[in-house]
């Protein structure tokens, strides 16, 4: 007498759950990502295959007018330290993103990499990726 139990175990495994969650996350990036912004301004810059920065601190950017701009309020060249100084007082990493336009001399970059120098920030010459 052959008895057949009635509880047999389905070996199908069910994907319906974990592609819920995986779409929910997707729209979740989706619609955290495009509320992020940067506080830098509209600039052509020089490109490069090296990789993004993590953590912005400050923006300081210079235009092909060799305007100066800390995040985006225009600033002096001769305020720049000062104001670099201020902002940067009470965090705990001290990073300068500096953006320079493509076309703009050397020596105002330069200046902007002395001032971090001199006071020990870190600082990052930001470029269009490739």
């Amino acid at each position: 007498m052959a008895l057949r139990t009635r509880n047999k175990v389905s070996p199908n495994f069910s994907m319906s759950s974990m592609t819920d969650i995986v779409f929910l996350l997707l729209i979740f990036f989706m619609l955290t990502s495009t509320l992020v912004t940067t506080n830098a301004l509209d600039l052509v810059l020089p490109s490069s295959k090296a990789k993004s920065v993590k953590k912005q601190t400050i923006s300081v950017s210079i235009d092909k007018n060799l305007n100066h701009f800390i995040d985006r309020d225009p600033v002096e060249p001769a305020f720049v330290e000062s104001i670099l100084k201020q902002r940067l007082a009470d965090t705990e990493e001290k990073v300068v993103v500096l953006r320079v336009e493509r076309g703009v001399p050397i020596e105002h970059a330069v200046m902007v990499m002395d001032i971090a120098y001199r006071n020990q920030f870190k600082i990052v010459l930001a470029t269009k990726p490739e």
